[in-house]
């Protein structure tokens, strides 16, 4: 007779397992997010954990730890219509303590079916900075004037660990790398909402933001100007008839020079980017040269004068 309560047990036992197998979990298309920063202060700084359930069910929900334990009580009880389901956690405990860094996993207890599933997505906090290394900037100089010479500068870096390269330009973030890379880089046009900045000096440094939302400190990656047409000097003096030159600096090929008096235009021509020689006017008198190149222009004031007497 014990024989044969033990083989009906046995019987009734594979019987049940084999009717679990069978049966659709209770809980279908978990989505648990695999790593987040409770400190970061970002959007990541709370893990997203959904699902849908299959049928009403009194639920409770906790966070347990790698060895088993439960760390955090997020649902105690409560009833849960059929449908999608969105709850967050913020990596802390019971009491408010945030806990290590480590993976944990949240564990559903299904009151009324009398069924426990602990879903196998793990969750990681990660609350440690990702360090950045910079590797090259240039060019230095640019013009971003859409003519395809000197438009961008590249900024290429090295992180410790995967995430999205940020460039910040005086001090704020103007670039976000796309791919989640530990080695990139950072193409910067020169422009603000699509719009070219004026000519100066921008100071550069580069940070990583890592998958939980974790960022670097930033890295001074120096200083680069921007520059459509710049003339040197801004002011010449020249007796009447004589030649001068003017340096032209610009990443355009060509350039048109226009030589004024008032309103009045005493002479104007092509020219290219490098020295730019001119010959001064007969009448003495002040004049303004004007230099275009790409839709920018730049200015130098010419005085003629007569040599004394």
């Amino acid at each position: 007779m014990l024989v044969l309560a033990l083989l009906a047990g046995a019987a009734v036992a594979f019987a049940v397992s084999e009717r679990l197998k069978l049966e659709k979990p209770p809980i279908a298309g978990p989505r648990v997010d695999k790593v987040f920063s409770p400190v970061c202060g970002c959007p990541q700084r709370r893990a997203v954990i959904a699902f849908r359930l299959r049928k009403s069910d009194r639920l409770e929900l906790t966070v347990i730890d790698s060895e088993g334990r439960e760390v955090r009580a997020l649902v105690d009880g409560r009833r849960f219509g059929r449908g999608f389901h969105h709850l967050t956690w913020n990596g802390r405990d019971d009491l408010g303590a945030l806990l290590p860094e480590g993976r944990y996993r949240p564990k559903v207890e299904f009151l009324d079916a009398g069924r426990t599933i602990v879903l196998p997505n793990p969750i990681r906090i990660d609350t440690t900075r990702p360090r950045v290394r910079l590797l090259s900037v240039g060019p230095r100089v640019l013009s971003p004037d859409g003519d395809g010479r000197a438009d961008r500068v590249k900024v290429r870096y090295r992180a410790s660990e995967r995430g999205h390269g940020l460039l910040l330009v005086n001090g704020i973030r103007r670039v976000r790398g796309r791919w989640k890379r530990p080695n990139g880089e950072l193409d910067w046009y020169g422009k603000v909402e699509g719009r070219a900045l004026p000519p100066g000096r921008y100071r550069l440094s580069v940070a990583v933001v890592d998958l939980g939302g974790n960022v670097s400190r930033p890295v001074p990656a120096g200083v680069v100007q921007i520059r459509y047409v710049e003339l040197e000097p801004d002011a010449v003096r020249a007796r009447p008839g004589e030649r001068f030159s003017v340096r032209v600096s610009a990443d355009a090929r060509s350039v048109r020079w226009t030589l004024r008096r008032g309103s009045s235009v005493v002479a104007t021509g092509p020219g290219r980017a490098g020295s730019l020689a001119l010959r001064a006017p007969r009448r003495p008198g002040r004049y303004l040269l004007a230099v275009e190149a790409a839709g920018h222009r730049a200015r130098a004031v010419v005085l003629v004068r007569r040599r004394a007497q």
